[in-house]
């Protein structure tokens, strides 16, 4: 199972955008996008940051 988590390889800032976008299998440019214009996803993303593992922690 794949499960969903930071990225360690393409960060910008937290490598949370890069993360979902490597689960779905989409550009990081178009998740980030996304965070840009919907003005909910800035809370959203700051709580992903927090909560998500990075992708080589020992949890994943």
């Amino acid at each position: 199972m794949n499960r969903l988590t930071k990225s360690s390889k393409d960060k910008s800032l937290f490598g949370v955008c890069a993360g979902i976008a490597e689960h779905y299998g989409i550009s990081p440019f178009a998740v980030r996008l996304l965070f840009i214009f919907i003005p909910i996803s800035i809370s959203i993303y700051l709580i992903l940051a927090v909560f998500l593992p990075e992708k080589n922690s020992a949890l994943y």
